[in-house]
Order: structure tokens, then C-alpha cells, then sequence
């Protein structure tokens, strides 16, 4: 089953969505995201992935207030991401209350510490590897490296990681359809390590979501959708849907 995860980025406090990870091209939605994390839950989502963006630019966490909110507000887990660097801004996410610690930059500057962090607090670390044109993006997509996606999720899935979050950044936002050319070797990567892949980016239909389910990848365990959502091009219920086979 392939599990929905409704996206809530933060930016300034408020929900945001960003086009191509571009900070000058933004979308802004909810004034407060605790807003959107009740609407996405009352249509049935059962976790909700949550991008502190101020903290993923400045490396630091920097919206954990509102993090804290939102956790308070629903009965899901929340999986959080953007600025978390470090063992101490990991642990600052578990007290705000996040299920999932999402390390970006940090994992792949530092497979090491994700190794540690894997050790320590097993399924509830994620990494994510984001990439323009097949390379690795970091420091919240704004540097480009020359690190293929594929090697980067095989050398941190041999420290321990099992869970991925994979974004084309080129498509991100966009609502033009899910970057399926590039998947297969990341998701290869994923299933060779029994690793999960939660992919984000592009989703603007509900055909979209289908074409995703209907690749039948078993290392395809969630998808990420924000800016389809907050547009009303479909809701929660009909992508889970969707995503389980009862539709489309």
C-alpha cells in the first residue's frame, strides 16, 4: 500500500509552497499551518509531512513553535524536516513532538551521524535525497553536488537508514506530473537495501497518483503532495483512494 502524505512547508510561519525549491517563487496558503493539518487530517490522513523551510535555508530549526502546534492539534504522527543537522536539533524535533526526523543536508554531508542517529532512534529517522538532474541537492536544494541519488541512498541505507524521501526538484511544485524518467534507479537503490522510498514532487492530478500506485514498486511506500491539495484539485480521501486501488 502506498501511504499519502500531505505536505505542510513553513516558511515565515506560515504554509507555503515553493516552485523548484525557488525561496523567491512562493505560494503562500494557510496564514497558520495548523490550519491545513486539521483540514488534511479531517479528510483522512494518517501522518503529515511537515518542512520547516526558514530552518532548512538557515540550517538551524527555526519554526519548532509551530511544529509543536501542530503535533497538539492532530492525532497523526508528523514527520518534520528542514534544518535538522545535528543530534540536538533531532531531539528538539522529538520534543516538539514530530514522530519522524527527516535529515537532509546533515545525512549526506555526514553519513556518520545518520548511522548514529539510525542506531539510536531506528525507523523514526528518514533521509532525504533530493537531486536536480540526477545529482544530490542540499542545503534546502539551493547547493548542487556531484553525488548520484542512487549512491548516496545505497551508502546511507548501509548505515542503517530505511527510510527515503526522494524529490526531482525540477518538478517540485509544479502540478505537471510526477519525474517518473528519473525514479527507477533511485527506487532500485531503495528495494535492493529493503529501504522504503516516499516520493514528492509534481503530483497535480489524481491520474498522477495512479500512475505512481500503478508502477507496483514494492520500495514505493508513500507519496508527498502540497500544492495539489491546497488548490483543491482533489482532496485527501480521493488520493488515499486512489493510492489503495479503490479508485481510478
Amino acid at each position: 500500500m502506498v501511504t499519502l502524505y500531505p505536505a505542510i512547508d513553513i516558511r515565515g510561519g506560515r504554509a507555503v509552497r515553493l516552485l523548484r525549491g525557488d525561496y523567491a517563487r512562493e505560494t503562500g496558503y494557510d496564514a497558520d499551518p495548523v490550519d491545513a493539518a486539521r483540514r488534511w487530517v479531517g479528510g483522512g490522513a494518517e501522518i503529515l509531512h511537515v518542512v520547516d523551510l526558514d530552518g532548512a535555508r538557515a540550517g538551524v530549526p527555526a519554526n519548532l513553535a509551530v511544529v509543536e502546534r501542530i503535533a497538539a492539534a492532530v492525532d497523526v504522527p508528523v514527520q518534520l524536516g528542514g534544518g535538522l543537522r545535528d543530534r540536538d536539533s533531532v531531539e528538539a524535533a522529538f520534543a516538539a513532538g514530530a514522530a519522524r526526523a527527516v535529515l537532509g543536508t546533515a545525512a549526506l554531508r555526514d553519513p556518520a551521524l545518520a548511522a548514529e542517529l539510525a542506531s539510536a532512534f531506528g525507523e523514526r529517522i528518514v533521509a532525504s535525497v533530493d537531486a536536480r538532474g540526477g545529482r544530490v541537492a542540499v542545503a534546502g536544494w539551493e547547493e548542487e553536488t556531484e553525488t548520484a541519488v542512487e549512491d548516496a541512498i545505497a551508502a546511507l541505507a548501509e548505515g542503517g537508514v530505511r527510510h527515503f524521501v526522494h524529490t526531482p526538484v525540477e518538478v517540485d511544485g509544479t502540478l505537471a506530473g510526477p519525474g517518473l524518467e528519473r525514479l527507477g534507479g533511485p527506487l532500485e537503490a531503495c528495494e535492493r537495501a529493503g529501504a522504503e522510498m516516499i516520493y514528492s514532487g509534481g503530483v497535480g492530478t489524481l491520474a498522477d497518483l495512479a500512475r505512481l500506485r500503478d508502477l507496483g514498486r514494492p520500495g514505493l511506500g508513500g507519496v508527498i503532495v502540497g500544492r495539489a491539495l491546497y488548490e483543491r484539485r482533489f482532496t485527501v480521501a480521493a488520493a488515499i483512494a486512489v493510492l489503495d486501488g479503490k479508485m481510478g
